[in-house]
């Protein structure tokens, strides 16, 4: 190697570390991956909160009771016309398995 081309190399490679301090960049000489990319993105998770309104429905036992109540009444009506959930053990598995 002359040392015109070691020359060269250096001042290439301080240029490009001038340049990665100067505008913030990760320098990566090796060309290896990393995570970088990914963690460099903005959290978006706090936006998509605020996006969905508070339920209230949470706070207040009464609805919670409510829905409760009208689920089991609904529940009580499919086992009443056969449709309901099987016992446990009784389900499509356990038949298939005893097959």
């Amino acid at each position: 190697m002359s040392l015109r081309s070691m020359l060269t190399a250096a001042a290439v490679q301080g240029l490009t570390e001038a340049r990665a301090r100067i505008f913030g960049h990760i320098l990566n000489p090796t060309g290896k991956r990393s995570a970088h990319k990914i963690l460099r993105k903005k959290m978006i998770g706090e936006k998509v909160a605020q996006w969905y309104p508070y339920d209230i429905k949470n706070d207040d036992p009464l609805v919670l009771a409510r829905e409760e109540k009208e689920r089991l009444a609904k529940l009580e009506m499919l086992k009443r016309r056969g449709k309901g959930p099987p016992k446990k053990g009784q389900g499509r598995r356990a038949v298939k398995r005893n097959k």
